[in-house]
């Protein structure tokens, strides 16, 4: 072959496996989507439209976020296995490095809006946006560093001592959902969550479809967000989609067992939120393990969502959508799952006690650097709405607008601090 045809070749090659990149960054991208859907459509209507923003604004804010700090602390050259040094702000460099930024950037938006639906409808929509921002240029990024660092030379901690996690279980949603659990206990509970002898009441969505509308959306979106890890057009892709696939459709199945097994309804929002704990559990392994095992994991990862949101709820931690149930116990299941199932070297203890070890990491410094951040900020800027505002509904005493304004014209018209 002559150097001119292998060069040429390389080429081709590099741009294939870069639209690549980019096409998986897009589908991630679409997730905020269906993050937004679902959400909304689990919050009551005069909600609605703050939802919306919530999760708008974590794409834009954390974009600039991630760019100017996050991306170099979790990818730049990391020596010490703890951080991250270069590429802060990356400009001018050659363009072959700009599609894994563009990739890693819609990574970041999705484990800080998972916190968004957890502590939808009382909180304040500029203390939010700080949380936010902190997620996505800090707290995400450090774990991603030890576990996933570097491109630009070194090698994180956690790496080094064979922690595997390929599209992010853990890094992106066990870090999302223990940040959403440390939020949930500085803001606590929506009026009326629970009775003065602590029994939970029911608080309704406004509208299952677009929560069903959300959770397709998302599925697709993981085609990219799995498939995409890869990081190159390659013959892996077939399978790492179809164990994401099989996870997902699985964790709906586990969710309906469980929920059978308990005598309980089988509900809609109880089953979608299962095959999102599947797609979330076969996230860290879906590159090693046989299909048999990917569905065995998405099953399981259901099962135990419907178990921790009971479990959360005796606790009277009100999440809205279930995202600690789904991100942090699908997720730390998941992670386990691919050192058991690991199919060149199946339950291999030293293996899953590495996974473990990353497990627990996670939950230190996600669920503790979070706890320690809404706890500033509320110092700061109150992260609680006030009892009026919450009872108004946030679209208007937040924004200002409505999301379904001819059913609620009177809200509009009698002014954010007229008498109820």
């Amino acid at each position: 072959m002559s150097t001119s045809l292998a060069t040429d070749l390389h080429s081709l090659r590099a741009a294939i496996d870069m639209l690549w990149l980019v096409v998986a960054g897009a589908l991630v991208f679409f997730m905020q989507a269906g993050f937004a859907f679902l959400e909304a459509g689990m919050a009551r209507s005069k909600n609605t439209v703050n939802v919306i923003m919530k999760n708008y604004c974590d794409m834009c804010f954390g974009a600039v976020a991630y760019w100017m700090l996050g991306y170099g602390l979790m990818f730049g050259l990391n020596e010490t296995g703890w951080l991250g040094t270069t590429a802060f702000g990356l400009h001018a460099v050659p363009e072959s490095q700009y599609g894994m930024l563009f990739f890693q950037m819609m990574f970041a938006a999705t484990s800080a809006t998972i916190v968004s639906g957890a502590i939808a409808e009382r909180t304040r929509f500029s203390a939010y946006i700080i949380g936010s921002v902190i997620i996505t240029g800090l707290i995400y990024p450090v774990f991603g560093a030890w576990a996933w660092g570097s491109v630009y030379g070194g090698e994180g901690w956690l790496k080094k001592l064979g922690f595997v996690d390929f599209a992010g279980s853990t890094v992106v949603h066990s870090i999302g959902g223990w940040a959403a659990l440390a939020a949930l206990m500085v803001v606590g509970p929506r009026l009326g969550r629970f009775g003065p002898d602590g029994q939970p009441r029911q608080i309704l969505g406004h509208n299952l479809t677009l929560v069903a509308l959300g959770s397709f959306i998302l599925w697709i979106g993981w085609f990219g967000f799995n498939a995409g890890s890869t990081l190159a057009a390659n013959v892996s892709l077939g399978k790492i989609a179809l164990n994401t696939h099989l996870g997902g459709a699985a964790g709906a199945l586990g969710a309906m067992a469980m929920l059978t097994v308990l005598r309980q309804k089988v509900l809609l929002t109880a089953t979608l939120n299962g095959s999102i704990a599947g797609l979330v559990g076969v996230t860290a392994g879906c590159h090693v393990m046989e299909p048999a095992y990917a569905l065995l994991t998405g099953a399981v990862a259901g099962g135990l969502s419907v178990l921790a949101a009971k479990v959360l709820e005796s606790r009277r931690i009100d999440d809205v959508v279930g995202a600690v149930s789904v991100h942090v116990v699908g997720g730390v299941w998941g992670t386990l799952a691919a050192g058991l199932f690991d199919a060149s070297d199946m339950f291999n203890p030293a293996r899953v006690g590495v996974q473990a070890l990353g497990c627990i990491v996670a939950c230190i410094w996600g669920f503790g650097a979070s706890l320690l951040m809404y706890w500033l900020i509320d110092m700061v800027v109150p992260l609680r709405a006030s009892t009026l505002d919450e009872q108004r509904g946030l679209d208007f005493t937040e924004h200002y607008e409505q999301g379904y304004p001819e059913f609620q014209h009177d809200a509009i018209h009698r002014g954010k601090h007229a008498p109820v």
